[in-house]
């Protein structure tokens, strides 16, 4: 009876788990989806190998959603096949995340060369292209910010070469950049480039608190597995 009633907390626990794990994989998603907006929200980033990691937390989150229901099923049904195949599937998925925070570190110095080369085409795009000028006057509003790396980046912006974009402004209003390019009185002197690093490596603390998290939460979830299928496979009845 003893063993009968581990095995059957373990089934509970397990079940109990996959909630939890559930509820992380849609964590997943939307920590995935943020850090993905604040790429592309800020700057035309169009190298793909710099937005691999949020696009694969949100492809394993998804993953995890639906891997985590048939977890469920599995231990609530006691089904042997099923808590296998989850126990395969959150290893593989485990192995997807390991390979996603390599690529995210390796790639980190190069996501700071792409922010800045970024931040350069959108300066030079800025009168020509209507949703490059929206994307730019938003980032300088929000992080109130001038320029790529000062506000001197936009000295070829007005033809009387010291005039810059309205959002530069501490103050904004209409015309208030003209002839105030190096008025830090009146405009912003910090270029953009640090701003928006400092904001995507806050995101990436969150990824990697997200991915620790989930990870122990797998880990616990394999063990249970294996728990379980011992105890279905040695024919205890759980019910």
């Amino acid at each position: 009876m003893a063993v009968e009633g581990g095995i059957r907390c373990v089934k509970y626990l397990l079940f109990i788990f996959n909630l939890i794990f559930w509820l992380c994989g849609l964590a997943l998603v939307v920590v995935g989806i943020l850090v993905q907006v604040a790429l592309h929200r800020s700057l035309s980033i169009t190298d793909a190998a710099a937005s691999s990691t949020p696009i694969v937390l949100i492809v394993v989150g998804v993953i995890i959603f639906f891997v985590a229901f048939f977890g469920c099923c599995g231990a609530w049904k006691e089904n042997y096949c099923m808590v296998t195949t989850f126990a395969v599937l959150l290893f593989l998925i485990i192995l997807v995340e390991i390979g996603a925070a390599i690529a995210g570190y390796i790639f980190k110095d190069h996501i700071k060369g792409e922010v800045q080369e970024s931040l350069n085409q959108m300066i030079v795009k800025y009168t020509s292209n209507d949703k490059v000028k929206q994307a730019v006057d938003q980032m300088q509003t929000d992080l109130k910010c001038c320029g790529a790396n000062s506000s001197l980046d936009w000295i070829n912006f007005g033809v009387d070469h010291n005039t810059v974009p309205d959002s530069c402004c501490v103050n904004i209003s209409k015309s208030c950049g003209v002839g105030a390019l190096s008025d830090a009185a009146k405009v912003h002197q910090q270029g953009c480039n640090t701003l928006v690093e400092e904001a995507l490596m806050k995101n990436l603390k969150w990824i990697i608190i997200a991915a620790v998290v989930i990870a122990i939460i797998q880990i616990l979830g394999i063990v249970f597995s294996c728990l379980l299928m011992r105890g279905i496979r040695s024919g205890y009845e759980v019910m």
